[in-house]
């Protein structure tokens, strides 16, 4: 019996070892040879790339056709190079350079070589085609924008370079792949798969038919298309409002952790990396070193937060019962936290602040009293400050978030080991006391801000936010639905809560109430540096706001950061505020503020350190 099951296995395996013979050396031969064959043209289909739409199905980018001119180097006459390059309308060097660019790809492989030529381009080529040997047109399409915003976010396609060609057998010289943004992270969703058609050719380099009556043609696979969860009105809206400031606003629905809106300032219009000229502009784009357009500033950025983060330290307050609604500090116009150490707050002299007072007053004494009192708690400085860095963590602070876009960087939370490091394990509470009021070493992203307040909106929980709303006929990550829960319970959020509504009633924001809408935020005002010649030196402080509406029912929750823009309440604040008055109630009441924040002009804030003049700040 044992004999007979061996005697099956071996017949088994040879008989799996034959066919895989004969796949090699007749099919995959066969393939090779007409892939080798001078008389045979290759010629890909390409299926239009995917389409992509806002939340409420608006068409944000589609296709138009163009054509690329492809070269087959052995089937070139080069002695006729001079009446070639007339042809194409392209100089002689030009042709030259293509040529050889060609050569090293492959002798009889086809590769671009002129690529993205209109239709009244290919209209004149396609009479001069039948002196051109060597050279055929094949159709394809490029991107077509519909808004001239969201740059960033979407990205662009480009030529694939030499080493995704030789670590992805897919691509071909000449080909296009999402280069950045959305483009890239759903690149294999919206490329679809290309097909390919073989053509038998005369000994004129003429196509006269199928090859082999079409056995070996594939077709194309189509794309899929994407469903975006940004509001294209509101995300046009925060251009407008953006216009001459450097900074960001990001919005996401709290309960879904769907971005709405995601407004980088400079941008650009997506329409100029289209094209024969895309490289041109990317230079430019590029070179603007003040301005810096490729910048996702909302992603990229790693600021101060300022006083938005005084809340955590509220909150993580109130979980370790270091304070309560009713605790009250004295403030006289600031507070020794150490010897000869003063820390600034604008209360006067024996102020009684308690946590709501001190929120919408956004009192430094508050909330830098609380920070000490949290890190004293523990046996040691070192594990105080490592707890109190697992309760800012959980709030998505310190880390990628892991949306579905490829820029991001993770902020900064520092730990004890950190510290360690810098004063030899030798430092108290006091020595990282600007952690509580959002300066210091503390640094977070917009995003990251922008989902504090989605927290803060959820009560203590947030979805990972996210672009992308739909994939026609496919799944969203499974991540994109879960709820991720910070450290801090429920009941905790409503005292914070409630002050931030005072925020806007009484406190730091009063100019940004909205009638019939009652929003929840914080001000924040985050020192500025920069490096001039070698030297330190300190710009306008950054303007900064989050919040969400309405306080009882979130649907938005926003975060908006102005580059040198002062106070909080002077820029930040009411540019959310219209946002928020904008998605909800898709319309604007208070003209007069949306006529302040359109004609707000920051450019001059940017240009004083390329001056070479003396400056002030904070004016």
């Amino acid at each position: 019996m044992r004999d007979k099951f061996l005697q099956l296995v071996i017949v088994f395996i040879s008989s799996v070892l034959v066919i895989q013979l004969f796949s090699l050396q007749v099919i995959n031969k066969e393939n090779s040879e007409l892939i080798g064959k001078a008389s045979v043209q290759k010629i890909y289909n390409f299926p239009e790339r995917g389409y992509v739409y806002d939340r409420d199905d608006k068409l944000i980018v589609s296709n138009e056709p163009y054509y690329d001119v492809l070269i087959v180097p052995n089937d070139v006459k080069i002695s006729d190079s001079t009446r070639i390059s007339k042809d194409l309308n392209i100089s002689v060097e030009d042709f030259k350079l293509k040529y050889n660019k060609a050569l090293k790809f492959s002798k009889i492989k086809a590769s671009v070589f002129l690529s993205s030529i209109t239709k009244q381009e290919y209209a004149q080529l396609q009479e001069k085609m039948w002196r051109l040997s060597g050279f055929f047109i094949q159709k394809n399409s490029k991107r077509k924008y519909n808004y001239s915003t969201a740059s960033n976010l979407l990205g662009y396609i480009s030529e694939v370079n030499d080493y995704e060609i030789k670590n992805n057998s897919y691509y071909k010289s000449g080909e296009m792949i999402g280069r950045q943004g959305l483009e890239k992270t759903y690149e294999l969703v919206l490329r679809g798969k290309k097909g390919v058609n073989y053509f038998q050719k005369d000994k004129f380099n003429r196509i006269i038919g199928k090859y082999n009556n079409g056995i070996y043609d594939t077709m194309p696979e189509l794309p899929k298309k994407l469903k975006l969860t940004i509001d294209i009105d509101l995300q046009t809206y925060g251009d407008s409002l953006m216009k001459n400031k450097y900074g960001s606003i990001i919005a996401i629905e709290p309960k879904s952790g769907e971005i709405l809106a995601l407004v980088n300032s400079p941008g650009y219009d997506p329409s100029l990396l289209v094209g024969r000229q895309r490289s041109s502009e990317y230079r430019l784009l590029n070179n603007d070193s003040i301005g810096k357009p490729l910048f996702e500033r909302g992603l990229q950025g790693q600021y101060p937060p300022g006083s938005t983060f005084k809340m955590i330290n509220a909150l993580i307050g109130l979980q370790e019962n270091i304070i309560d609604e009713k605790s009250l500090f004295k403030c006289d116009y600031g507070h020794y936290y150490a010897k000869n150490a003063f820390m600034k707050c604008h209360c006067e002299k024996g102020t009684y602040n308690s946590l709501d007072k001190a929120i919408y007053n956004s009192c430094n004494t508050y909330f830098a009293k609380t920070y000490k009192d949290i890190i004293e708690k523990y046996d040691t400085p070192s594990v105080g400050l490592d707890k109190w860095k697992e309760y800012v963590n959980s709030f998505g602070f310190g880390n990628y978030l892991g949306y579905d876009h490829p820029t991001g960087k993770p902020g900064f939370i520092p730990s004890s080991e950190y510290y360690n490091k810098w004063y030899n394990n030798s430092w108290r509470s006091v020595t990282t006391i600007s952690n509580s009021i959002g300066q210091g070493e503390v640094l977070a992203t917009p995003i990251q801000l922008a989902n504090f307040s989605a927290t803060l909106a959820n009560r203590g929980w947030f979805i990972t936010p996210h672009f992308v709303k739909e994939i026609e006929n496919d799944s969203l990550n499974s991540n994109y639905r879960k709820k991720n829960y910070s450290l801090v319970k429920p009941e905790f959020f409503e005292p914070i809560i409630d002050g931030m509504v005072n925020v806007i009633e009484k406190g730091t924001a009063t100019n940004s109430r909205i009638n019939n809408i009652k929003i929840a935020g914080k001000t924040g005002t985050a020192e500025n540096f920069i490096k001039i010649d070698g030297i330190k030196k300190q710009l306008t402080d950054h303007s900064i706001f989050i919040g969400f509406a309405p306080a009882d029912d979130p649907q938005i929750a926003i975060c908006v950061f102005i580059e040198n823009g002062y106070w909080g309440s002077r820029w930040a604040a009411p540019i959310s505020s219209l946002m928020i008055e904008k998605f909800i109630n898709k319309d604007i009441e208070r003209k007069w503020l949306e006529k302040y924040v359109t004609n707000g002009n920051l450019i001059s804030e940017y240009l004083k350190p390329y001056t070479k003049k003396n400056f002030v700040i904070n004016e």
